[in-house]
């Protein structure tokens, strides 16, 4: 193909070093030479870059785009491509990774990115510039487990709206994996690491070949990876060993003291003891370490009692296990000189491991009025319970006022087992296609893709409460109720609970049921879940005429697309009769057909104006529109100016229109009532002191307080809504990019301004603003979506919170604000060259809207969203030997407002300080086959910020946020590369 003037021409070569400049200097690598395409003008072939779907011979985008090599991908040593991403500063806390999920009853384990803390369902990733299937149900959220780390050529990262080219979900941008498609011959690697604390064991092999047919008119690659991630317990780590919680809680002036927070009231044990805690009449008893009986408890130990509570944290996973099997392949074959077949496909079987402490079991788990009886109405005797002792039956009164004596208990389940899931993960995905050329210069591709997910999760430690309550309902058959003709045996006192192999439960001390017990209450969880997509699409670009400056490029095409999601618990699970959350089934699914059409227009030599119009009819929203327009100057060789003004759309996942109720048991809340008394506290305390509870409480107490059983037994209901409608984001960008080749030969700067507001935001009203409103903010209405119980029952306090229920809703609105920085160079420095990239992060703003009119939730500098945050990378090569550094810094946050507002402190009076870890990986090729590398990461053992279970950021059992901090420390690996 010829190119149809010199300027292109001109242009096509500065952008072809830029590109080569950029990639090589991320990657690590000495970029290649461009002296071919500048001898042989005529021969270049037009190319297409993430964010157009125009062919040009410029290869240059109006919209700021982050390219990471395969290459950089190498020299990180990461197994999975999460963990590299999330050193780049234009992306937030992901929701689901390795470190921050092991209490998630589903998708445990996976890894999802987020573009600019704006969440992943408004990041769009995709594969080779096509969709790829979601790893969670219900949702678009890619699983990043299953993109093979050492199949990627590059990853393209492009920030603001995309939708008008690539469609639904790229609100905050769009994340696309280039697969390598042009390899020859045959690469085998492997890897082995493991942490400083001896945990965290890794393993890595992949064999990768490529092979041409003998015409040379077919190609085709294959890759084989197998990768093992072992398990960091929180037992091994000091910050987490013992279970800690926030001592803010307990400071009677807060605000007076903000630094209070950090004031840890440690051992903050459990109060479900695996050998039980039973309350018969004003006693308490429990077990002591011999499994005697005792009529003293203390959870945490004090005033010469010892401490009977449990600790979680000896339990619970920091990392959870993860292990992969993956299969990649992909081709063409030419089919003449303008026509050829491509095919790509993809399989991934991931299993994970979640492990978190037994089950916390009590009476008002089983029982309405929160008693167990312990001696029953039989034939017209009283029979008492087959295992109460004698203290706590001679203790014990009515309090149910059926005449017969009941106790309350509460008991860890240890004897059943921890909870846990094992789940495993199968990804399929294939797409198949033309593409080629008709006409003169005009480029066509057609595809067809299906990809489908499937999950299969067992949880284990969980138990079927119908037959827990009739294995307590157990005596000692005086009467022979079994007729078997024995009469000092424990038995069930339900004659159909017998048929079915009951067997009578002791719940009285360790290791207190028997084989028989624990076979007829165990009852396993089963999760089936099923994500499938399926897409058929075409595309054609060219050029359509000439105007002075140049030929105006346009592309138009069209998509069709269905998604389908089901997420399936057992029925004991759904109606939550297994002790577990209560989780309904949720399926759905949409279609949506798709038009587009882009035009590149050049405006004058140096000035050329894209833009693009998407039209989408879904049939669950209805019809929307996405437009993008972008302008790129070249002002001189060495300054460009680009700038894109884009309004992107997204419908509205099969999550949030078709779930029903699901329960969960949120954290990291503060009762706006706590503390409120007779009088005063203004419009908070007139709201509180409404209901029955909260005024019982301050009744007995002289103030509303809360135990320990009340901050940590909160829970609620999520729930979806079929009338959402499509939410709506618009951004700006602008940027300037500097290649001063003159004055410093290597050196490329760009800055970009983004600014992205999204309208009619899809939202879970969050469950503080509920409380917050409901109690003094003026909005009554919040209140009926709180229960708080009447009076004390069992572990809890009159007026603690039960329930807080929420759901989703067009309400909210996002925004988010920012500058970003990136720097490269390379160069010949002493025998070897250098080469360094800076890439920095200024969040200006950030925020989000629970309700239209009310006041912005500002999320800019609070944990997990820093204002500043930076990644420096350099390396120097000489011969053989090639050595890699790489800073991230996280800069100071401070701790969410709402959660602090609760205590009458100002946001900005309490935060962490700044965080930067170093990487380092050295190489050394043996000869021009074989290369040997060695690393580490976090090499100082940097710790996490303190961020205490109870307030808000806090992974639990990690004792940190998770997902923005590295809660493993040190690590090193050892690997090896060999291509033929």
């Amino acid at each position: 193909m010829k190119t149809t003037n010199i300027k292109q021409a001109k242009l096509f070569r500065k952008s072809t070093l830029t590109l080569a400049l950029g990639s090589a200097l991320l990657a690590g690598t000495s970029f290649h030479s461009v002296a071919a395409e500048e001898d042989e003008i005529e021969k270049i072939e037009r190319v297409q870059v993430t964010g157009s779907r125009i062919r040009s011979a410029e290869a240059m985008s109006s919209a700021p785009i982050q390219v990471v090599s395969s290459a950089a991908i190498d020299a990180s040593g990461s197994l999975n491509i999460q963990d590299l991403l999330l050193e780049n500063p234009a992306f937030g806390s992901p929701a689901i990774s390795r470190t921050n999920s092991n209490f998630n009853t589903a998708s445990a384990g996976a890894a999802t990115v987020d573009l600019r803390n704006l969440g992943s369902n408004r990041t769009l990733v995709l594969v080779n510039g096509r969709r790829y299937v979601s790893g969670i149900p219900g949702s678009s959220a890619v699983d990043l487990n299953t993109i093979p780390s050492q199949f990627i050529e590059r990853v393209e990262i492009m920030t603001g709206g995309a939708s008008s080219v690539y469609g639904s979900d790229a609100v905050a941008g769009v994340v696309n994996f280039v697969l390598k498609d042009d390899f020859e011959g045959v690469e085998f690697e492997g890897q082995y690491g493991e942490s400083s604390e001896g945990d965290d064991e890794s393993r890595q092999f992949s064999f990768t070949s490529g092979l041409s047919s003998s015409d040379g008119k077919g190609h085709a690659m294959f890759h084989l990876g197998y990768s093992d991630q072992g398990a960091v317990y929180s037992r091994d780590r000091e910050r987490s060993e013992v279970d800690i919680l926030s001592g803010i809680y307990f400071e009677e002036d807060p605000a007076a003291n903000p630094d209070s927070i950090f004031d840890a009231v440690s051992p903050f044990l459990s109060s479900f003891p695996p050998q039980g805690r039973f309350s018969a009449g004003d006693t308490t008893f429990t077990y002591d370490g011999n499994n005697n009986l005792q009529d003293s408890f203390s959870t945490n130990g004090g005033d010469g009692v010892e401490a009977n509570g449990f600790n979680r944290n000896g339990v619970r996973t920091i990392a959870i296990p993860t292990e992969r099997y993956l299969f990649a392949s992909n081709g063409r074959y030419e089919l003449n000189d303008k026509h050829s077949f491509f095919y790509e496909g993809t399989y991934a079987a991931t299993t994970t491991v979640s492990e978190l402490e037994p089950f916390p079991f009590a009476s008002d788990d089983i029982y309405a009025n929160g008693q167990v009886p312990i001696e029953f109405d039989v034939n017209g005797e009283i029979l008492r319970s087959a295992y109460v002792p004698d203290d706590i039956y001679n203790a014990a009164t009515d309090t149910d006022g059926d005449g017969l004596r009941d106790i309350f208990f509460a008991k860890r389940l240890s004897d059943i087992g921890n909870r846990g899931a094992r789940a495993e993960r199968d990804t399929f995905r294939f797409a198949l296609g033309l593409q080629g050329e008709v006409g003169n210069g005009w480029f066509y591709d057609t595809y067809y893709v299906y990809g489908k997910t499937k999950e299969s999760q067992v949880s284990g430690g969980l138990v079927n409460v119908q037959s827990f309550r009739q294995g307590l309902e157990s005596v000692i058959d005086s009467q022979d109720l079994d007729g078997d003709g024995i009469t000092d045996e424990a038995i069930c006192i339900d004659a159909t609970a017998r048929g079915f192999n009951c067997a009578p439960v002791d719940i009285y001390g360790f290791n207190s049921l028997s084989q028989d017990a624990i076979d007829f209450v165990t009852a396993p969880s089963m999760l089936s879940t099923s994500v499938e997509q399926e897409i058929i699409g075409g595309n054609i670009s060219g050029d359509l005429f000439e105007l002075p400056a140049g030929m105006v490029g346009i592309a138009t095409g069209f998509e069709y697309r269905e998604e389908y999601s089901r997420s399936e618990f057992d029925a004991l699970q759904q109606a939550g009769l297994n002790a577990g959350n209560a989780i309904p089934a949720t399926e759905g699914s949409f279609d949506v057909t798709e038009f587009y059409v882009e035009a590149n227009i050049p405006i004058l030599e140096t000035v050329t104006m894209n833009a693009a119009l998407r039209l989408s009819d879904y049939s669950t929203v209805g019809s929307t529109e996405s437009w993008n327009v972008g302008v790129d100057w070249e002002v001189m060789d060495s300054l460009r100016i680009r700038a894109t003004r884009a309004r992107s759309t997204r419908a509205p996942n099969i999550d949030e229109l078709f779930s029903p109720p699901s329960q969960t048991f949120p954290s990291g809340l503060t009762d706006p009532c706590l503390g409120v008394e007779n009088s005063g506290g203004g419009a908070t305390g007139d709201a509180c002191r409404l209901d029955s509870g909260v005024s019982n409480n301050i009744a007995s107490n002289g103030e509303f307080t809360l135990n320990q059983s009340d901050i940590q037994g909160i829970s609620g209901f999520n729930r979806g809504n079929p009338d959402l409608k499509e939410e709506v984001g618009d951004s700006v960008t602008v940027g300037v990019v500097f290649t001063p080749e003159s004055l410093i030969s290597g050196l490329d700067i760009t800055l970009d301004y983004f600014d992205i507001e999204v309208t009619d935001a899809i939202v879970a009203t969050p469950r503080q603003f509920i409380l917050d409103q409901c109690y003094g903010g003026g909005d009554d209405s919040f209140c009926s979506f709180i229960t708080r119980r009447d009076s004390a029952s069992g572990n809890n306090s009159a007026g603690s919170l039960e329930f807080i229920d929420s759901g989703v809703s067009n309400s909210g609105g996002l925004g988010t604000e920012g500058i970003d920085l990136t720097l490269t160079y390379a160069a010949d420095i002493g025998p070897g060259a250098f080469r360094t990239r800076l890439a920095y992060t200024y969040l200006m703003d950030g925020y989000s809207i629970p309700l239209p009119g009310a006041d912005k939730d500002e999320f800019a500098g609070e944990i997990g969203a820093s204002e500043h945050k930076a990644n420096w990378n350099f390396g120097y090569k000489l011969d053989d030997f090639d050595f890699n550094w790489s800073l991230t810094y996280i800069g100071e946050a401070d701790f969410d407002d709402q959660f602090l507002s609760g205590f009458g402190i100002a946001p900005g009076g309490v935060g962490i300080g700044s965080v930067t870890y170093h990487d380092a990986q050295a190489s050394y090729h043996i000869n021009d086959s074989v290369e040997l590398y060695a690393g580490a990461n976090n090499i100082f053992d940097k710790e996490p910020p303190r961020i205490l279970s109870g307030v808000t950021g806090s992974s639990t059992g990690v004792e940190t946020d998770a997902g923005t901090y590295d809660a493993i420390g040190r690590t090193f690996y050892v690997g090896f590369r060999s291509k033929f």
